[in-house]
């Protein structure tokens, strides 16, 4: 079965349809960007960790976590269609996050129809495990060169809209208390995580399941990183 890096989504004012993108090279089993942040098994939909580990897998260098080993043949069965289904997931998931309202390539508004060319059409697109929103499919190519760089871009504005009202006063991977001057700053997912050190950093890179369901769970009890 011929694998993709990410499977990109076009959404327009009706409908989700799949639009595919070339995967980036990597070499097979080393993870490229983001860790898998859904907190749950694509395949039976329970929670991480409720079984015990989560068992790791990547395809061609994109992180996927299920929750027992009995889930991975069932994927591997149908690699595509959940890959796809994975790629709405981390939209819905992010999206609420997402920093920007222009494209990130172009600087364009993000609009459903494009205004210069009606038949362009606003797309979202899951790189690395990661949501990228762009005013058209035009810019997709740019993304693919240089997808870095355009996180640098995303990552700076997550930080710059999400740290004064950042909902936790503890690591979400130590449980210790953040002391001013000593913050560490991470951005996964679309959304910045405070740390109180580089260790924890490293920490939740390995295993962001818990970090993630107790970031969520603090912003939804605030009204959202947007208010």
């Amino acid at each position: 079965m011929k694998r993709t890096r990410f499977a990109a989504i076009l959404l327009s004012a009706i409908a989700l349809a799949p639009f595919a993108a070339p995967a980036l090279s990597a070499d097979e089993g080393q993870r490229v960007g983001d860790p898998y942040t859904l907190t749950t098994c694509p395949v039976s939909g329970e929670e991480l960790g409720g079984m015990g580990d989560a068992v790791v897998k990547v395809y061609d260098g994109r992180e996927v976590r299920f929750c027992c080993a009995m889930c991975v043949p069932k994927f591997e069965k149908d690699e595509q269609a959940y890959l796809e289904k994975i790629d709405q997931q981390i939209i819905a998931s992010q999206l609420p996050y997402y920093p920007l309202t222009t494209c990130v390539v172009s600087d364009e508004e993000l609009l459903p129809v494009c205004a210069d060319d009606p038949s362009q059409k606003q797309v979202d697109v899951v790189v690395n495990n990661r949501l990228v929103r762009l005013c058209c499919k035009g810019c997709l190519k740019d993304l693919q060169a240089d997808p870095e760089k355009y996180f640098k871009k995303i990552d700076d504005a997550v930080i710059a809209q999400q740290k004064d009202n950042y909902p936790l006063d503890t690591c979400p991977v130590s449980g210790e208390g953040l002391k001013q001057g000593e913050i560490v700053y991470a951005v996964m997912g679309n959304r910045l995580f405070k740390l109180c050190c580089n260790r924890c950093k490293r920490g939740i890179k390995k295993d962001p399941t818990a970090a993630i369901a107790k970031l969520d769970a603090a912003w939804a009890a605030q009204g959202g990183a947007m208010h």
